[in-house]
């Protein structure tokens, strides 16, 4: 039943030496930089102090702005 002739088709397996998983050698700095920084938990904690840190900003403006727009005249 099975053809033994050069019509039949080889498959070869891989071999451990020929499969490379270093994923994170073959990207680029930045986008490690991007992966440890936006992904996970750590870009949780990240964006979370971000978004703390514009809130205070933003208070601290509006805070100064208030000061001097409504302060008694002389």
């Amino acid at each position: 039943m099975e053809s033994t002739g050069e019509a039949s088709v080889h498959y070869d397996r891989w071999s451990e030496n020929n499969i490379n998983m270093n994923v994170e050698s073959s990207q680029s700095t930045t986008m490690r930089i991007y992966n440890r920084a936006c992904v996970g938990k750590t870009g949780i904690a990240l964006r979370a102090a971000g978004v703390l840190c514009a809130l205070v900003v933003i208070y601290i403006i509006g805070y100064v702005t208030g000061y001097y727009v409504h302060r008694c005249p002389l």
